[in-house]
């Protein structure tokens, strides 16, 4: 699959390089002060693979999180199938719950996207997720 570049890995290239600096900045921040870590990822298909299944994939073979802690996060987009993917991993359940993802989907990311602001939207829900977690 898909080789992690570091805290954004963009491989369906819809991120400015300066969102994508910016984001990577606030997710290094993030796992300073929190010691949680978020990844960004997008992809240009899923392959027809489900949109979650990826994404825990990712999470596990990226080894994203802390051993022994299960604190990774994996934010997904894959814009040619319009899916959107919160993952985390069991440790982050209770600051982040399934519930929580999917508010920061549908009221965060979803309208950017809508408008046709896909790396909007990107930052948007990593901010909130940043929120959540912070």
């Amino acid at each position: 699959m898909i080789q992690q570049t570091g805290w954004v890995t963009d491989a369906a290239d819809i991120i400015p390089d300066d969102v994508e600096q910016r984001l990577a900045a606030k997710l290094a921040r993030l796992e300073r002060r929190t010691l949680h870590q978020v990844v960004v990822v997008t992809l240009p298909t899923l392959a027809d693979r489900d949109v979650a299944d990826v994404a825990n994939h990712l999470g596990n073979t990226w080894h994203v999180g802390r051993a022994g802690h299960n604190d990774g996060v994996v934010l997904l987009v894959a814009p040619n199938e319009r899916r959107v993917r919160i993952s985390t991993a069991d440790g982050m359940r209770p600051l982040l719950p399934d519930e929580a993802c999917l508010q920061v989907i549908e009221e965060t990311m979803i309208p950017h996207f809508r408008k046709g602001d896909l790396s909007g939207g990107i930052e948007a829900g990593t901010d909130a997720l940043i929120v959540h977690l912070g």
